[in-house]
């Protein structure tokens, strides 16, 4: 299997597993991707999606490129809408913590960008260097960088091909931890453990009104937010949430 997929209490985890060619995306990847993504979104015990690499050296490396070859059916040709359909799927499905374990290159940066919390070992690096073979970054790279990092270092990233270390993400916003390659997952499932506690209609919410909010106009973002607030005001889990805090305890939140 490409990618290895195991649940344990409320949070997936999803194993790109080519440690081989560095979990480079080949077109059997794309696809086994999409389908577990969609697995997961669809399975009402999963709260949280962590999505790491297998091995030591890589998350994710991009393309396959002896797979992708000029004068071939290429998985960017081939398999481009079950791209994007993946990356739609994690963007609008359940939150994902990426935890970057190595590499996170061209396409496996762009898979990373598409999560919602990133965070890496200090070995991990990361770069889109697609015009260094005379291409570009076709999987949201040019889009959701400089949303993530602001327009000047993206441009810088993008436009040289640069590879940056772990420290240089962190400072420029790309990604939120940075911790010792032995302790990555454990801090990883600390993250998607203390989402699943939350109340999931918020939680999804929350993940909804950033995504979607950032293609508005701040004043239609802000009544976008507004009506989510009114659809959740008379929820069981809000309702629950605000008794739980009045009795000191825990709240069970059961997702209506």
């Amino acid at each position: 299997m490409a990618v290895e997929v195991s649940i344990a209490g409320s949070v997936a985890t999803l194993v790109l597993n080519r440690p081989e060619a560095l979990n480079a995306l080949d077109p059997q990847t794309v696809v086994e991707l999409t389908e577990a993504v969609d697995r997961v979104n669809q399975n009402s015990a999963v709260r949280v999606i962590i999505l790491t690499g297998s091995g030591t050296r890589a998350f994710c490396a991009g393309a396959d490129l002896k797979k992708t070859m000029p004068g071939s059916a290429t998985a960017a040709d081939t398999d481009a809408p079950r791209a994007m359909s993946y990356r739609e799927a994690m963007t609008a499905g359940k939150p994902i913590v990426c935890a970057i374990n190595g590499y996170a290159l061209g396409g496996g940066l762009e898979l990373a960008l598409a999560c919602d919390i990133r965070i890496a070992a200090s070995s991990a690096r990361f770069g889109l260097p697609e015009v260094r073979i005379g291409s570009i970054p076709g999987g949201g790279g040019t889009q959701r960088l400089p949303r993530a990092i602001g327009a000047s270092d993206a441009m810088l990233l993008l436009l040289t091909g640069d590879h940056i270390d772990a420290a240089e993400a962190l400072r420029i916003g790309l990604i939120s931890r940075v911790v010792p390659a032995p302790e990555l997952m454990e801090h990883a499932q600390s993250i998607a453990t203390r989402i699943a506690a939350n109340g999931p209609l918020a939680v999804r919410a929350v993940k909804r009104l950033v995504h979607h909010g950032a293609s508005l106009p701040l004043d239609a973002a802000i009544a976008a937010e507004q009506d989510a607030f009114r659809e959740l005001l008379h929820s069981r889990d809000r309702i629950e949430g605000r008794l739980a805090f009045a009795e000191k305890r825990a709240p069970v939140f059961q997702g209506h």
